[in-house]
């Protein structure tokens, strides 16, 4: 039975599992491997190997302090248990930054997948329907996390049904001729290029810590959230790497970058050429259904993170409150529902993915650092895996253009001035 102020545990491993999946399997998947061939060629492949390789580490560091700390919030509660006020605060500060507008970023690619599919007006109509999709979402995340989990374990099972028939298919089709060259032959050089592509593609895997800022909600932690997470990732990453060997092998690198660049839909240009109408519908309707999971997730998270900031004071107090079922910080989820929508009707995230990446990696050395702060007792690997994954995390966060951590570092700047006030007026009231 819940605590005063605290949240059910209604979650079980299959649906924690669902929820990391559904977080995961969404925008990057479907636009992030054009992205990656667009930079490094077929080596695309071996970018998302090395980005599963650093958020495999990523992910035990936030399994272990999940189940020693299963509280909603994530790396932020993290960050103050295990550091300090002023490093939990940035956790938390960049987790809003940076999925408030990839929240954005997947509902308006949602509806441009729905608009291109019917022929519609994407200039008229792109924005109201992303705002009216984040709105239903919103709602849906308001009912309770019972009702959250159904829904995404049905857009989720969708998704997953879609690549496989893409996959499936696409492997047929396959022509070797396109992973030749293999690294791409450009002036930022191979290993630069390989480098910005990880990097990048390190962000379609950021969505199994939410299967640890949904710690509180899940049952038995300790054993639910290690293995939800391993298991979150071992299926993500040979989804991954089945999908880019596909969508390289029957389009080409060249061509998945073009696609991207024109209509942000790499995967449904590269099913338009199998002749096989279902499979491309499929695969359309897949992409939906994935970026809707990402945004219900998404909402989910962002709810959660800036409960956990309300409650010590780092933001206005009323953010913490529940609904009288103890299901759902309303509040919160209405804020953060408000702030993607306003970020929706701004309607130009471009460079979104990259200043994601930036301070999702950011995020992520904060985890292993407090990961590295567990006793002995507490642990449940080895330290050297959140040695690699704060090494990894900080060597790719500045790969990105120069211009984006110059941004992500100044905001961050901008947080701490926000929590000295938040503090001062909140904490000490």
């Amino acid at each position: 039975m819940a605590q005063a102020g605290q949240l059910k545990r209604e979650l079980g491993i299959f649906g924690a599992v669902m929820m990391g999946l559904g977080s995961i399997v969404g925008t990057g998947i479907f636009v992030s491997v054009g992205i990656g061939a667009g930079i490094a060629g077929p080596a695309v492949l071996l970018a998302i190997a090395l980005a599963a390789v650093v958020a495999s580490c990523n992910g035990i560091s936030s399994a272990q302090l999940a189940a020693n700390h299963p509280v909603s919030g994530g790396t932020y509660e993290y960050g103050y248990r295990y550091l300090n006020p002023r490093l939990g605060f940035i956790a938390g500060w960049l987790f809003l930054l940076a999925k408030s507008a990839s929240a954005a970023t997947a509902a308006l690619g949602f509806s441009g997948y729905v608009l291109d599919a019917l022929n519609a007006d994407t200039g008229v109509w792109l924005v109201p329907l992303a705002l009216a999709t984040v709105i239903l979402l919103t709602m849906i995340v308001l009912g309770g996390l019972r009702r959250s989990n159904l829904a995404n374990t049905l857009i989720v099972s969708l998704t997953l049904l879609a690549l496989a028939a893409f996959v499936a298919v696409g492997l047929t089709r396959i022509d070797a001729a396109n992973f030749s060259p293999f690294f791409a032959q450009d002036e930022t050089g191979t290993l630069p290029a390989l480098l910005h592509a990880t990097a990048l593609m390190f962000v379609a895997y950021t969505g199994y810590g939410r299967v640890a800022t949904l710690g509180e909600e899940v049952r038995d932690p300790r054993r639910t959230v290690p293995r939800a997470v391993i298991a979150t990732l071992i299926v993500t990453m040979l989804l991954y790497m089945s999908v880019a060997f596909v969508s390289v092998g029957v389009l080409g690198a060249p061509g998945l970058a073009q696609a991207t660049a024109e209509t942000s839909a790499p995967l449904e240009a590269a099913a338009a050429t199998y002749g096989v109408p279902p499979v491309h519908w499929l695969v359309t309707i897949g992409a939906m259904t994935a970026m809707l999971g990402v945004l219900l997730n998404l909402i989910l998270g962002l709810s959660r993170v800036l409960l956990a900031m309300g409650r010590r004071g780092d933001m206005p107090p009323a953010v913490a409150r529940l609904n009288t079922s103890a299901t759902t910080p309303f509040v919160a989820v209405i804020i953060m529902g408000i702030v993607i929508g306003g970020l929706v009707l701004i309607g130009n995230v471009r460079t979104t993915w990259s200043f994601s990446a930036f301070t999702v990696l950011m995020y992520y050395s904060l985890t292993n650092l407090s990961a590295l702060r567990l006793k002995p007792d507490e642990r449940l690997f080895s330290p050297m895996i959140s040695v690699a994954g704060l090494v990894g995390c900080l060597f790719l966060a500045f790969w990105v253009q120069p211009e984006i951590w110059l941004i992500g570092l100044i905001l961050i700047a901008v947080g701490l001035v926000w929590q000295s006030f938040a503090r001062s007026r909140w904490l000490m009231a």
